[in-house]
């Protein structure tokens, strides 16, 4: 399912309502038929693409099915805002392959389907779904539950999770929806405490093509709203009727509530308020925060449709077996990679869901001064930054994640109140509140309150804003204080021990319109600050999740070969009690092949420790598979030695049993299925059968049904799958991969990158060849270069990579040269470069990645994305002369 908000591309998104008038037509000679082929097995996928008119509005739709003739459920697939059918084309065969009969359409006003955009209207957007369903129960493949009434689901996200719910609350013919990153109250969305959300506003209405395509109602409330800069009520009236909570009481259908913890258009705090009001009507609801949103993020797409697909095939196939997850789901993050902001994720769940308030602890907060007093500047201007709406490349979001402050206060315009240091870990799951008592010169005040991680001494710290998000407050009445409770933005986020938290105050945000009279605000803290704790999520602890058995070594295949040729083991020289512990020493390693006019490998020395994932990288002819063939004796070095555990490396040396291996792939009997292919392996070994762990390894490994299958079916991908998971048979101390992830494909990539941290964090070692340079930097913790058979460095890969001073800035637009000059003689720039898609601004001693965004915000630079700049690709070139 494609989570992003089409249009703001990132780095690449209960009654029946009946017409008496108008039906569905399908237009002559509209309908084109298409079959798409599959992989390996899977059916092929049929595909008809349709102009229907529906109540005067032609929406233009495709229709996916596979398989036999048999009926089977329908899934309707919405698209986001600013997109079309197409962007969802590929989860429709996805679940069309799933025994599932799927339509998908453009929504009036994009793509080829005309009509105005309604933001979902009732009697537009909405009442074509119901047309939609009226078609599907005509089709012969569709099961339906009585006339006219077919089995359905509905999906989408953002805009088409939004019509997902609406559906469901119109129509009593759906029958389950799994809404993604969307909106429960679209005024409360926009116009969050009668604040307007303008950035946002004016992205949405920009997107849609301008006011003039929208619904009149609409294009005139933007335009009333925009220029007054405050929401009247007539316009938190018409966009409440848009909006899912419009009809609470009507949605009773099993819902899977998928939402983004990097949002700032649609928070958390929407699927909260879903969650309360569908699981009130008695439907089952499940709720699954990911890492991504509309500001960015990892969106997860490959897990996301396969939860998707698990819910309706339990609540549509009526699979009781499916596996739909736990009541309650959060994707928690442990590092960020500097190449691609590709986040290194974990799970944490819980059988219930808690709510944004659970298990609150308080912390008291002090500021220099009890009261505080700061400004509301004259046009509200220069504005404090939190987030840049709109900028789904995640720049800052990526360094947000790496610990780097990257929000900005203007000084004399926010009010701060710290914690003490926190002792022991936190970890906030849900809504902070804290009660201020607030007074102002003027009778309305507008406050965003947020919540700083702050690290590091002194009066500032380092701090960093989970999530870059605020919550704006409006105060009426505030000439005469009063006391406000607010809640603050929900978020996971874990507090190291000994940071502090931070409250600020602020009277400006970038993306929300202030009041432009200038005012002065006084504040002070009138109780703790409560932080929720949600003790009952926890994360996964299992000792090696499903995922790992993907990773095992063939290095028994080492002794496989040993007991076919009937080979003679010879006597090697004694272990060095020295090195017991350490699984490899490599020392002068030199190999010269027969006939050959060089070295393949020479004078090579490099130590690995346990608990290491070592890459080894060079170009092709730097000597990589003749260095890992030695380490695993199947060939002799000319010089040097190799000890593993302290024991040196020979042909049949019994330390081998202990290295398993994956080079240049592992050979199958074609004629045998994949589960007796690993059997007889394991039973070639000569070791017990207790001590392959086979059962496990099968169930992980996620061949699913193709184990019972001849090998000779299987494509290459599986092949390379079904290799792993023999070479992590018995889980070895030491693993070697060559090129492990030939054949995977993305999803299947990142779950490998995800083993090899795991297997390692066990105290076991990974050895890895890739000529993947970004998966290298995400996955391994140290590097081997080499170039020519000789070693080029060694080291951490922090070290090699480097922190780098130098940050790419992506523009939506080409910066002019005068403009870059301007940035070049900023303070704490070194300076500043055209690149491709950007900018490369050397910051100097002083700079700071808060202060550079900052200043390019004042000078009007259209930046879509903020990183770091050197990436191990840059190190390696670097280090082998570009010799690759």
């Amino acid at each position: 399912m494609d989570l992003r908000l089409p249009g703001l591309r990132g780095p690449r998104r209960p009654r029946r309502i009946v017409s008496a008038v108008a039906a569905v037509v399908v237009l002559a000679g509209a309908g084109t038929w298409t079959a798409v082929a599959a992989d390996d097995d899977t059916p092929a996928v049929h595909s008809a693409d349709r102009v229907m008119a529906v109540d005067g509005v032609r929406l233009d739709t495709s229709y996916f099915t596979a398989g036999g003739s048999g009926r089977r459920p329908a899934v309707l697939l919405a698209h986001g805002f600013g997109g079309s059918k197409d962007d969802v084309r590929p989860e429709a065969e996805k679940l069309a392959r799933d025994g599932y009969a799927v339509l998908t359409w453009s929504a009036r006003g994009f793509g080829r389907s005309t009509g105005k955009i309604g933001l979902n209207d009732p009697k537009g957007e909405v009442a074509d779904v119901s047309r939609l369903i009226d078609w599907l129960a005509k089709q012969p493949e569709v099961q339906l539950d009585k006339p006219g009434d077919p089995r359905v689901g509905v999906a989408g996200a953002s805009y088409g999770g939004a019509v997902s719910l609406l559906s469901a609350g119109y129509d009593q013919r759906v029958d389950a929806i799994a809404p993604a990153i969307t909106y429960w109250n679209l005024a409360d969305a926009l116009f969050p405490d009668g604040v307007f959300k303008k950035l946002w506003a004016g992205v949405f209405f920009n997107t849609g093509g301008g006011a003039a395509r929208f619904a009149p109602a609409l294009a005139a409330m933007y335009e009333r709203v925009a220029e007054s800069g405050a929401p009247d009520a007539a316009a938190r009236e018409l966009l409440e009727a848009r909006s899912p909570s419009a009809v609470a009481d009507r949605i009773k259908v099993p819902t899977l509530l998928l939402q983004g913890q990097t949002d700032s258009l649609f928070t958390l705090a929407q699927s909260d308020a879903a969650e309360k009001a569908i699981r009130a009507n008695g439907a089952p609801v499940d709720v699954d925060w990911i890492a991504g949103g509309h500001d960015g993020g990892d969106l997860e797409a490959a897990r996301v449709q396969a939860r998707v697909n698990a819910w309706f095939d339990r609540y549509l196939k009526g699979d009781r077996s499916a596996d739909t997850g736990p009541a309650f789901r959060v994707t928690r993050t442990g590092g960020v990679d500097s190449t691609d902001g590709a986040a290194r994720l974990r799970g944490a769940s819980a059988d219930s869901y808690p709510g944004l308030n659970n298990d609150d602890r308080s912390f008291p907060l002090t500021g220099r001064r009890e009261e505080q007093s700061f400004v509301n500047p004259p046009g509200a201007t220069p504005p404090a930054v939190s987030a840049l709406p709109g900028l789904g490349g995640g720049g800052l979001a990526r360094l947000s994640s790496l610990g780097v402050g990257i929000s900005l206060d203007f000084p004399g315009q926010f009010a701060a109140f710290d914690s003490a240091p926190v002792t022991g870990d936190l970890r906030i799951t849900g809504s902070p509140t804290v009660t201020v008592h607030v007074k102002s010169t003027s009778d309305t005040a507008v406050l965003f309150a947020k919540v700083y991680d702050v690290s590091g001494g002194g009066r500032q710290g380092n701090q960093v804003l989970p999530s870059q998000l605020v919550t704006p407050v409006r105060v009426e009445g505030a000439k005469a204080g009063k006391d406000v409770t607010i809640t603050l933005p929900a978020i996971d986020h874990k507090v190291e021990e000994g940071h502090r938290l931070r409250l600020v105050l602020a009277s400006t945000d970038l993306g929300y319109a202030s009041p432009t009279a200038p005012a002065t605000y006084t504040v002070s803290v009138k109780g703790d600050l409560s932080v929720p704790t949600a003790a009952a999520v926890t994360t996964a602890a299992a000792p090696l999740p499903s995922w790992v058995w993907w990773l095992p070594l063939a290095g028994a295949a080492v002794a496989l070969a040993l007991l076919l040729s009937a080979r003679r083991r010879t006597a090697g020289p004694a272990p060095d009690p020295a090195l017991a512990e350490v699984p490899l020493q490599i020392t002068d390693l030199s190999k010269k092949y027969a006939n050959g006019d060089r070295y393949s490998v020479r004078d090579l020395s490099f130590r690995v420790e346990k608990g290491q994932v070592l890459g080894l990288l060079g170009p092709n002819g730097a000597g990589k598979t003749t260095t890992l063939r030695m380490l695993m004796g199947l060939i002799t070095p000319d010089g040097g030695e190799v000890r593993v555990f302290g024991h040196a490396i020979r042909p049949g040396a019994p330390v081998l049993s202990r290295v398993g291996s994956f080079v240049e792939g592992a050979g199958f009997l074609p004629h045998l299925t994949g589960r007796e292919n690993l059997e007889l392996y394991w039973r070639a070994t000569g070791r017990p059968a207790e001590d392959a762990r086979l059962a496990e390894a099968l169930e992980i490994a996620g061949l699913g049904d193709a184990l019972a299958r001849a090998v000779r079916t299987y494509s290459q991908g599986m092949r390379q799958r079904l290799a792993i998971a023999q070479a992590m048979l018995g889980l070895p101390d030491l693993l070697i991969l060559d090129e492990p992830t030939n054949g995977l494909d993305p999803p299947q990539i990142r779950e490998m990158r995800e083993v090899m941290i795991r297997y390692a964090a066990a105290g076991r070692t990974v050895i890895v060849s890739s000529h993947l340079l970004s998966e290298v930097e995400q996955s391994c913790t140290h590097l081997v270069v080499m170039d020519r058979g000789k070693l080029v460095q060694a080291g951490p890969v922090a070290e090699i990579v480097g922190s780098g001073d130098t940050l790419l800035v992506g523009t939506a637009a080409v910066v002019e040269e005068p403009v870059v000059e301007k940035i070049a003689a900023l303070p704490g720039v070194a300076s500043a470069l055209r690149a491709e898609d950007g900018l490369l601004v050397r910051l100097d001693a002083d700079g700071t990645a808060q202060r550079l965004v900052a200043e390019l915000v004042r000078l009007d630079v259209p930046v879509t994305s903020v990183g770091p700049h050197r990436r191990l690709e840059d190190a390696f070139l670097t280090l082998i002369g570009g010799s690759a």
